[in-house]
């Protein structure tokens, strides 16, 4: 029988609207344990649901995950291969799971590139999920920050905007995640300390915390302590402390 949950006290703490998280250790995760690195990412396809349900309980509103980047496709062509087999399996698995939730599905990226059948697995589940409203989760997917930015330039050029016209409002009406308040916290997983081409406008003054434990370690306890640093922070936005 599989014992309760420890409660974690939110009391006090400062929960972030918006959590992203760079799922980053899978490979070292694997070979830590002698296992092929494409077993590292199917762990790390586990636990997303963990944290799904953490964020949830927690009261996180928004969830961006970095779960392939535009780089991603210089891997050896079997390990790209397996990581298509595994979000096509998720998406056929976790899909109803996640509807019943009342998790909202985004896609940030291009799906450019993407096996068509896997392309209309990604827009059936958008559709799906598009109303409701309990969490929303964002998954980068083909993703890469500058390309996001050229892509948004393209389109403001196409539709004419002007430079007088330009602001930074406008600006984010371009990317993917037009629509969506910016990220609060920027969680990295493995102990690293790069931004890695992620959200390089949106993330512009969120909070950083480098977690130690690789992504398929990284659990709800592990968020707690984040959410936990993160309510340490004094977030300025270039500006002077408002704290005392």
């Amino acid at each position: 029988m599989a014992s309760a949950k420890k409660p974690l006290d939110l009391t006090g703490l400062t929960v972030p609207q918006h959590v992203a998280i760079i799922m980053d250790g899978n490979g070292r995760w694997a070979r830590r344990r002698n296992l092929p690195r494409i077993a590292g990412h199917r762990a790390g396809a586990e636990n997303l649901r963990r944290i799904i349900n953490a964020c949830a309980e927690f009261g996180i509103k928004i969830l961006t995950i970095y779960a392939f980047s535009t780089e991603n496709w210089e891997r050896p062509e079997d390990e790209v291969r397996g990581l298509m087999n595994i979000f096509t399996r998720v998406l056929d698995q976790e899909l109803k799971d996640l509807h019943r939730q009342g998790v909202c599905l985004h896609h940030l990226g291009n799906l450019n590139g993407i096996e068509p059948a896997l392309q209309k697995k990604v827009r059936d589940a958008l559709e799906l999920t598009r109303n409701n409203d309990r969490l929303i989760l964002n998954v980068a997917f083909n993703y890469g920050g500058r390309a996001e930015i050229l892509h948004a330039v393209r389109q403001m050029l196409a539709d004419g905007v002007s430079p007088d016209e330009l602001t930074e409002e406008l600006f984010s009406s371009y990317l993917f995640t037009a629509g969506l308040p910016d990220p609060d916290l920027v969680i990295r997983t493995s102990g690293e300390l790069r931004v890695s081409n992620f959200l390089i406008w949106q993330a512009a003054y969120a909070e950083y915390v480098a977690a130690p434990e690789m992504w398929p370690d990284f659990g709800r306890e592990e968020l707690y302590a984040a959410i936990v640093e993160y309510s340490k922070r004094d977030r300025r936005y270039g500006g002077l402390s408002q704290k005392s």
